[in-house]
Parts: C-alpha cells; structure tokens; sequence
C-alpha cells in the first residue's frame, strides 16, 4: 500500500498554526484562567482532574526535564534562536516531504516549536502544566506543545522503520 501523497505547504503551514494556536490557547487558560479555571494558576498550583492526571503550573527557563535551565538570558536567547532555526528546517522539510505522514510530522515539530517559541518571547520561560502520574510516580510536567513534538518523533521513527 502506497503511503498517502504529502500534504501540500499550505496545509501542513495550516496545521502548524493551529497546534501552536491550541497550544497557545491552553496555555492561556492555566496563566490567566478561562472558565473552570478561573483567574489562572500560582506558580507549583496543582489541579486535580483525573485519578492520574493534575494540571499544575511550571515555568520551565530550560529544554524537556527543565535541562539547560541555568542558562539565564543568554541560554534564553540561545533557545530563541534555536527555536526559529528548527522551525525554519521543519518548514523546509515540509516542502520536500515523500508522504503525508512526514508532513503530518513536519507540521507537529513545528507548530510545537513554535507554540514554545511564543513562551519563550512572551513569559520568558515555557508554560508547562501537564502532570501524569500512578501508583506514587510522577512523570514530567509538560505542555500540548511537547505532546505535539512527541507524536512528531513517533511518526519519524515509525517511518523509518517501515521503510525497511
């Protein structure tokens, strides 16, 4: 079975923009508060919502596990800019992608970067909020952004894999 034909630029731009403005508008709602969340959340503010599942507000300065987080406006500016060289070679890509599974790929890791990139310009840090745990164990605080990155990366591997 023949993968299906890459997204064309505009749609995979399109989709870029609306994981980043999902992002972006979950993230709002947990600063600043939006319905259920009232006037938004204090800094380390748990939420639970699930059995295994609490929102709570981390300002995250670094990259994933908060690494590199001591960088202070030097490490934020290197993390700008390395944000907008991603986006830009994720953009790229989307142009000469073989299939729409790398377009859907290539639109993920964008529209995550840049949903995180906007933190970064905006509050200086990333919003993470996204809190999984059981049985005792937590996982990392995240964001949709991260998810959308994650999902990317898994379809990158699964492509790769099934090309052999």
């Amino acid at each position: 079975m023949m993968p299906a034909k890459a997204l064309s630029l505009r749609t995979a731009l399109g989709l870029t923009l609306i994981l980043a403005a999902l992002d972006q508008l979950s993230k709002i709602a947990i600063v600043y508060g939006v319905g259920d969340f009232g006037a938004g959340f204090a800094t380390h503010e748990t939420r639970h919502i699930l059995p295994f599942l609490d929102f709570t507000l981390i300002w995250n300065y670094g990259i994933s596990y908060g690494l590199f987080a001591e960088g202070g406006d030097g490490g934020r500016y290197a993390l700008i800019i390395l944000s907008v060289v991603a986006i830009g070679v994720f953009i790229y890509l989307m142009r000469g992608a073989e299939n729409a599974r790398l377009s859907l790929a290539y639109a993920c890791i964008a529209g995550g970067a840049l949903g995180n990139l906007i933190d970064r310009l905006w509050h200086g840090a990333v919003v993470d909020f996204i809190s999984l745990h059981a049985a005792g164990y937590y996982w990392y605080v995240f964001n949709l952004a991260d998810i959308w990155i994650t999902f990317a990366v898994i379809i990158l591997i699964y492509d790769a894999l099934r090309d052999r």
